[in-house]
């Protein structure tokens, strides 16, 4: 079924409505491809492909839902029944609503080439060839390389549609594909970890060259890594360190978690939240991201919003209910894991503006500092509503402007709030790991490291 087809089926469940019923039909079709290699050999293989869909029914402020996992129509049929009920049951909120046509047409809708159509034509054992060739690669790619740790490939394509009694409709079709590898390399009796990966719309796109070097260098500097001494420093962040940092601080921008008073951010729009120069934004509509799309998961249109113009907050995302709620209106940022469940908010393609200079360019202009490869426990240890964190790291010294010996057993420790306020450089590197974040080189004037 093509996404025209998901599209006519999503029109004819919505024209069921009856007077004073809204219903809205989101129809999909996804397949994914998961490989992974260890030691040369397939460790795990999945082929998936599903596809269904979720119906909801809002009748005097009470609504339900219901999905079914194919497009029979005597299922969809008996799926929309289901829904029906369940809002009759359903406790009233008086703000349960479907986006409307005037939600949809608020901002015009992007034009992005998402899909690629030979991402159809790359058969499976062509996809285990490339994953265990790189994983050799990997593993040959040093003599200080022990082993490779993992090495991975998956793909996703997604075909989606919805349409809803209040004049909304919208499609999408998306491809992705990504491969990595993480390599562990020893050296007098010290092991280290390292990844490289790459992000493509197809298979084609894909860089096996720039894994391995990436994975072998982010492995090999840190060999003979050493503690160091406690005491606050300036801190050079990684881009993936960066983008994981982001993740975090989504939750802050999320209009339901707002409205639940759990953003760190509460009642503070209009407030300077971070340097004067940072710029920080939600933009779907940025093709290169892989969460780029044309509609949020209500069909409304993606544009780029801007979450803190000139460190200044300008306010949250949110989808059409959690809008109603705040009195404010939707920010096309509705996101649903599929046709099993009902819209929530949340970002897509969440980055700071790049700045103008390389790392390289920042590194030689620092007398004295710490530049941070990777975190761990970044989750565990923050708390999301005061932002406090304490997380332990891997990195190097920066010293006369240069990477020096690499470090280990350490812990940076702040708030999210005061490293917004902190930043002291944003890089030119803007990089995605996948998902729905970005980073840069970030420096950051001061923070706590604690070591020996």
């Amino acid at each position: 079924m093509t996404a025209v087809d998901l599209l006519e089926l999503a029109r004819s469940v919505a024209g069921s409505a009856q007077p004073g019923e809204q219903i809205e039909a989101y129809a999909a079709r996804t397949r994914e491809t998961d490989i992974e290699v260890f030691r040369g050999e397939v460790e795990s293989l999945s082929v998936a492909g599903v596809s269904g869909v979720g119906i909801r029914v809002v009748t005097d402020h009470r609504q339900g839902f219901a999905w079914a996992g194919t497009f029979d129509a005597d299922v969809v049929a008996e799926t929309l029944a289901e829904a029906r009920d369940n809002a009759s049951f359903a406790e009233p909120d008086e703000w349960s609503g479907l986006a409307t046509a005037a939600d949809a047409a608020s901002v015009p809708v992007a034009r992005l080439d998402l899909w690629r159509e030979d991402f159809l034509s790359v058969s499976t054992d062509e996809k285990v060839r490339f994953a265990i060739d790189l994983d050799a690669r990997v593993s040959n790619a040093d003599p200080r390389i022990r082993e490779v740790e993992s090495t991975s490939y998956g793909d996703g394509l997604v075909e989606s549609a919805i349409a809803s009694s209040e004049g909304v409709e919208a499609s999408v079709r998306r491809t992705v594909c990504s491969a990595s590898s993480s390599a562990l390399a020893e050296a007098d009796g010290q092991t280290q970890s390292g990844f490289g990966f790459s992000l493509g719309r197809s298979f084609t796109e894909l860089d096996a060259d720039f894994i391995v070097s990436m994975a072998t260098e982010r492995v090999l500097r840190l060999l003979g890594a050493r503690p160091l001494k406690s005491r606050r420093l300036p801190v050079v962040l990684d881009p993936l360190v960066t983008a994981q940092f982001l993740g975090v601080l989504a939750a802050a921008f999320n209009g339901e978690s707002m409205l639940k008073g759990r953003s760190l951010f509460l009642d503070r729009v209009g407030e300077a939240v971070a340097a004067p120069f940072v710029q920080l934004g939600d933009d779907p509509t940025d093709a290169a991201m892989p969460g780029a799309t044309m509609h949020d998961s209500e069909g409304v249109p993606c544009r780029r919003n801007a979450l803190v113009t000139d460190g200044v907050l300008q306010g949250f995302l949110h989808n059409s209910a959690t809008a109603r709620r705040a009195g404010t209106r939707t920010t096309g940022s509705a996101t649903r894991a599929g046709y099993t469940s009902t819209p929530g908010v949340g970002v897509r393609a969440l980055s700071l503006k790049p700045g103008t200079r390389s790392f390289d360019e920042i590194v030689a202009s620092m007398p004295d500092a710490l530049y941070v490869q990777s975190v761990s426990g970044l989750h565990s240890g923050t708390n999301p509503i005061s932002g406090d964190f304490s997380v332990g790291a891997e990195g190097l010294v920066v010293r006369d402007g240069a990477l020096a010996e690499p470090v280990r057993e350490v812990t940076v420790a702040s708030t999210l709030p005061r490293m917004l306020l902190d930043v002291s450089e944003i890089g030119s590197d803007l990089t995605t790991l996948g998902g729905s974040t970005a980073g840069v080189t970030l420096v950051v004037s001061e923070m706590t490291m604690s070591g020996a």
